[in-house]
């Protein structure tokens, strides 16, 4: 069974573009991150509240993308995002995106550990259950069953 896909849609804007009229390189990661945030507020994980709280701090600890066509002002973006892995104490996601065509543009991936209460000890800790149960149902089913950060 597939898993149900999250998209994101956001369109190229003026403020997104470089002087050579192509989506500014570290503005991919801005709209990775707001996928991010729409996502886990979908799973019941608003990030405004988890940052609130202090309960569950999930701060990214890695970031990679590869950029395979220009993204170009005007054009309307879709972002798939995907749990490639959950660890112990950490997760990783994968986004694509694609134009309208659906012509993949580019890909990315964040991995983001979980801290405890209010990050106390700036150290790793285990992932709530709570939260592992949200993200599982979105991992394709050939993802692997590693143990990141375990």
């Amino acid at each position: 069974m597939t898993p149900p896909a999250f998209t994101h849609t956001f369109p190229v804007r003026l403020h997104d573009i470089d002087a050579a009229g192509i989506l500014f390189y570290g503005h991919l990661f801005r709209h990775a991150h707001d996928a991010y945030e729409a996502f886990m507020a979908t799973i019941g994980f608003p990030l405004h509240r988890l940052i609130q709280d202090g309960d569950c701090l999930l701060p990214l600890v890695h970031a990679e993308a590869d950029y395979r066509h220009p993204l170009r002002h005007g054009e309307v973006i879709q972002v798939e995002l995907s749990v490639r892995e959950i660890g112990g104490s950490a997760f990783t996601l994968d986004y694509r995106f694609t134009d309208e065509t659906g012509r993949e543009k580019a890909r990315a991936s964040t991995v983001h550990v979980h801290l405890g209460p209010a990050g106390a000890s700036g150290a790793s800790a285990p992932l709530p259950e709570v939260l592992v149960q949200a993200l599982r149902p979105w991992m394709p089913p050939t993802a692997p069953a590693g143990r990141l950060g375990a």
